[in-house]
């Protein structure tokens, strides 16, 4: 792989050959080391399987030198598991209880993100192996010495051979991005005060290279940490105002007055102080407590009739003014929080900016409570991450238990069969058995007539296995779940032909477990939750939806009200939409990962619905309504409270009606969501005299109506 030029090799079989060459160059060198060197065949099997474990099995994501860090961050827990299944596998029930316990923690580990979802899986194999025979607690200590070489081993591996470069991290992709807001900014605040195809474009693409699908796995800020929450927060605001750049309210031959020019201006300066913060660590507090004072300049310029702008006599703003004040005060908005959340995620608790305890309470929180929130708001069946912990768990459970009563020969490779092949819809379950059967059945034909012609020639077995080892890894990733089944069928025969006197039967033993293990995933994959993310995802769009539209009413009414209405933000429902945002992510998150029914992952959601719409909606929800609620509140005046009221009763009425046809109950009458022109959401003839609040709250309201337009692109309705 070292002397071929990239270009002659495919994409990804030059990935998957790099990682290929790591793997069977640390478990080569540990297997032959223990098993001829030192004349430990516990050692040895520990020492290979704990490799393949963790750099085979696990789909840990990111360049060698991140899968360094991360193999050695778990390295105690590999120690922890060698150790448990050790002294559990003495008893069947002790076993399969433990199964139970622990294939449910590490599946649902997954809830911290993408390094530990791809570590989980080896991390089950470390478990599964000590498991099974022989049952000798005495041989813990050669256990523990063959996993902690080949794993140590492996962390230099994948740190010196072949690390691979590192993609731009988010906080780069997120400083870019910054720096295109700065100068969309720039531009806005300057004449002719207005953007080109070229500079909209350019906006689009950053705010576009911040979604979590054009990112690579390892970057995505997907921990429950406070930096990762805040580089989260930060790459939504940001696009948030690049958003809000690139759509700036129309009104043709008037130029802004001063105090719009110079929140844009201070805008932009805060985006290169953020671009400054995220590259060098530096504070923006200086551009941020400007763009607060011209930003409050502003809000009081437009707050009620007769203001004056400092630079005149006062003067009443015609409504096309008044909409420009309440679009470029959602803009400061939006940078403000962007450079609080970069200050957050660059800083951490000593951050330099004023934090608002709602929209970022985890701003003080310490990393357990954070932990501790993250698992307890997937800790529920609706979960997707609990789903899939529960479903997997009971899989191997049962494999563990029908190893266990019917002394199943070689029963660790059947919880292999079961670990490998259960996915999270029946559909892909089904269709990858059928392929792992097929390559499992093709493989212990190979095997079989391999051990038939070289016998008890352990020389050969010895000289084959790297390079079979090498050639599997590389081909059996690329080639799909048939071709890797197969070819670790005989890889695994290479390696126990080492071990004891082989016969042609352990192809047939071979086949039988993978057998047991495919029944038991697939009876596991039709009982619990066979359809996967898809059904979830609708229910919890839906339920997102449904809070929403609670918060839009809610919303509306205060502003309407005056401040006699107002409430906090927990109290008006704030923690639930965040609790049913996260819940929405998660399912879509899975829902993008899992493959289609022919093969190969769904990169895009289904045509008629867009997803991501739902989820921006969920997030503009609450942005929108925490600033709309921050005292004082003043009020509207009775036309503007009553068109203001009406226009969120609709706007709620259409995320209702959206909901219901995303995830339709029995009774749910039939008829298609009416389409709507986003435009049209404020149509009805504006109040004399309307105070900015109207004004704020119109462009909020509809800015959702515009996310609601995008969920059903095909058609009338979703």
């Amino acid at each position: 792989m070292c002397g071929v030029s990239a270009g002659r090799i495919p994409a990804a079989y030059a990935a998957s050959g790099r990682r290929a060459l790591r793997v069977t160059v640390v478990a080569a060198a540990g297997f032959y080391l223990f098993r001829y060197g030192l004349d430990s065949p516990v050692a040895a099997t520990y020492a290979l399987f704990g490799t393949v474990a963790l750099g085979g099995l696990s789909k840990i994501p990111g360049t060698g030198r991140q899968r360094a860090v991360v193999v050695l961050h778990v390295l105690p827990v590999c120690w922890l598991l060698v150790v448990i299944g050790t002294y559990l596998s003495v008893r069947t029930w002790s076993a399969v209880t433990g199964m139970f316990v622990v294939g449910f923690a590490l599946a649902f580990s997954a809830v911290g993100g993408p390094r530990p979802a791809g570590a989980a899986p080896g991390l089950q194999l470390l478990y599964i192996l000590p498991s099974f025979p022989p049952y000798d607690p005495g041989s813990l200590g050669e256990r523990l010495i063959g996993t902690t070489t080949g794993l140590a081993l492996f962390i230099a591996a994948e740190a010196l051979i072949l690390p691979g470069p590192a993609p731009p991290s988010y906080q780069e992709r997120a400083a870019r991005a910054a720096h295109t807001a700065a100068h969309c900014a720039t531009l806005l605040a300057a004449p002719p005060h207005a953007l080109t195809g070229a500079d909209v474009r350019a906006g689009h693409e950053a705010g576009h290279a911040l979604r979590s699908l054009t990112v690579p796995e390892a970057e995505r800020p997907a921990g429950p940490g406070r930096r990762d929450r805040a580089l989260s927060h930060t790459g939504l605001a940001t696009r948030t105002l690049l958003n809000r750049l690139t759509q700036p309210p129309a009104t043709p031959g008037d130029p802004p007055g001063p105090a719009v020019t110079a929140v844009l201006q201070a805008v932009a300066r805060l985006a290169t102080a953020t671009e400054s913060c995220l590259a060098a660590g530096t504070s923006p507090v200086a551009s941020y407590q400007e763009l607060v004072t011209a930003r409050a300049h502003l809000a009081a310029l437009s707050a009620a009739p007769g203001a004056t702008d400092g630079t005149g006599p006062a003067v009443d703003f015609p409504p096309a003014e008044l909409r420009r004040h309440a679009a470029v005060l959602e803009i400061a908005d939006a940078a403000l929080a962007m450079a609080t959340a970069a200050d957050l995620a660059v800083r951490g608790r000593h951050t330099s900016v004023e934090v608002a305890p709602e929209r970022f309470w985890y701003a003080r929180a310490r990393a357990p409570s954070l932990w501790w929130h993250r698992i307890r708001g997937h800790a529920e069946r609706r979960s997707v991450f609990f789903q899939n912990a529960v479903r997997i768990a009971m899989a191997l459970t049962a494999a563990r238990l029908v190893a266990g009563v019917d002394t199943l020969p070689h029963g660790f490779w059947a919880m292999l069969a079961t670990l490998t092949l259960t996915r999270t819809t029946m559909d892909e379950t089904w269709s990858t058995i059928r392929r792992a059967l097929a390559g499992t059945l093709a493989g212990a034909l190979v095997t079989a007539g391999t051990l038939i012609l070289v016998g008890a020639d352990t020389a050969v077995y010895a000289i084959v296995l790297p390079l079979w080892m090498l050639v599997a890894f590389t081909v059996g990733p690329v080639k799909g779940v048939g071709w890797a089944q197969g070819m670790f069928t005989v890889l695994v025969a290479l390696v126990f032909a080492q071990l004891a006197a082989p016969t042609w039967q352990l192809a047939e033993v071979r086949m039988l477990d993978v057998l047991v293990g495919s029944a038991i995933g697939a009876v596991f994959g039709l009982l619990a939750w066979p359809r996967g993310a898809h059904d979830e995802l609708r229910r919890a769009v839906a339920g997102l939806l449904r809070r929403a539209a609670e918060i839009v009413v809610a919303t509306s009414a205060s502003v309407a009200g005056g401040g006699a209405a107002a409430a906090p933000p927990a109290a008006t429902g704030h923690r639930s939409l965040q609790h049913a945002v996260i819940l929405a992510e998660s399912a879509y998150a899975q829902f993008q990962s899992e493959p289609t029914p022919f093969g190969g992952r769904r990169r895009v959601a289904l045509p008629e619905v867009d997803w991501q719409a739902t989820l921006m909606a969920g997030h503009h929800t609450l942005w929108g309504s925490e600033r709309l609620l921050e005292p004082p509140l003043m009020g509207l005046g009775s036309a503007a409270a009553e068109s203001a009221g009406g226009l969120g009763d609709r706007v709620a009425g259409r995320m209702l009606l959206v909901s219901a046809a995303l995830d339709p109950g029995g009774d749910t009458p039939t008829a298609s969501v009416p389409s709507l022109d986003p435009t049209q959401a404020g149509s009805a003839a504006e109040p004399p005299g309307a105070p900015r609040l109207y004004y704020a709250t119109v462009s909020w309201l509809g800015s959702l109506m515009t996310d609601l337009s995008r969920i059903a692109r095909g058609g009338p309705g979703p």
